[in-house]
């Protein structure tokens, strides 16, 4: 399946997009490794991979049947209409989940790696540490791709050590289903290389959508956080509740999640990063209350309300 020279893949922070990036990479045959800070993030990662490899069991199943068939369940990042088996799907699952290293140490991590996905939190003095650090260590011949929400590439590829080689990846949540990746340059990046990563993406089963230029918030994000934000604006200035909120959003508009769902789904913790580099703008030119969702998304956070990965955000979730 895989024609591109990329084979040894190494994710960088194993949250909701990191072990879902891992997990489809080795699904689709490349030898995957997660790269985590610590024994403690192990121990928050690993059950993000159990319910993944639980999800795309269930999915498969699902897939199987009249009901799953429709496109409302058929998960394109796990199988084409035609070239659909059950029993094939299902043993790439387990081949996956058994063969997806995890490593603490960067150097044993990224020794032999074609490419390193970034996928650590939207913090930018962690994400510029990161880079020194991998610099150091990582072969030369190495690619490197952020998935970063908010950071554009140019913002970060002089500390890579290689900004020809470095571009983003930005990837949609619950990519087994929602199968976009988009891949945006900066002005240093290569052309050869923003082609490699293109056909990366189509490997691993995500139709590419190329992002010509520079963009804050590339395609998705440029449409989904001004949703966000004003879903949260609606909350924090008491104007509604988010059952509500998340109400008029999908019975008026025939979407399956409201702002306030999809912010459990992606992450309280993602969404507060987020928000904060927005809190320092003058309040007479920030169209929403950003002050106030830092507040709320903190206290929440406080609480350990972190979405759906804690079992309660805005809603509360069964294990």
């Amino acid at each position: 399946m895989i024609h591109v020279k990329i084979q040894n893949v190494v994710i960088a922070g194993g949250g909701v997009l990191g072990s879902q990036i891992a997990f489809q990479a080795a699904y689709c045959g490349f030898n995957v490794t997660l790269w985590l800070r610590s024994e403690g993030s192990i121990t928050r990662t690993q059950p993000k991979l159990d319910h993944l490899k639980q999800v795309y069991s269930d999915t498969i199943r699902l897939m199987a049947t009249d009901e799953g068939k429709t496109p409302l369940h058929w998960a394109r990042g796990i199988a084409d209409y035609q070239d659909f088996n059950e029993q094939e799907c299902l043993q790439r699952v387990e081949t996956a989940y058994q063969n997806i290293k995890i490593e603490i140490d960067m150097g044993k991590a990224v020794h032999d790696a074609d490419l390193v996905i970034e996928s650590m939190a939207e913090n930018l003095e962690d994400k510029i540490a990161f880079y020194k650090q991998l610099a150091a260590v990582l072969p030369s011949s190495s690619l490197i791709v952020t998935n970063s929400s908010t950071f554009l590439p140019s913002k970060l590829a002089k500390f890579t050590g290689r900004p020809d080689k470095y571009l983003s990846l930005h990837f949609a949540n619950s990519i087994w289903k929602n199968n976009t990746a988009e891949i945006m340059p900066h002005g240093g990046t290569a052309p050869e290389n923003f082609d490699k990563i293109m056909e990366f993406a189509k490997e691993i089963r995500m139709i590419p959508l190329p992002v010509r230029k520079e963009k804050a918030g590339y395609l998705l994000n440029s449409m989904l956080i001004p949703l966000l934000f004003s879903g949260m604006d609606l909350y924090v200035n008491g104007i509604s509740d988010p059952e509500s909120i998340d109400k008029a959003w999908t019975l008026g508009t025939g979407s399956p999640k409201g702002p306030f769902q999809i912010l459990d789904t992606v992450g309280l913790v993602t969404a507060y990063n987020i928000v904060q580099n927005y809190v320092k703008v003058p309040s007479f030119l920030a169209p929403y209350n950003f002050k106030g969702m830092s507040k709320m998304l903190k206290k929440y956070i406080d609480e350990g309300k972190l979405g759906v990965s804690s079992g309660e955000g805005f809603y509360r979730y069964e294990p």
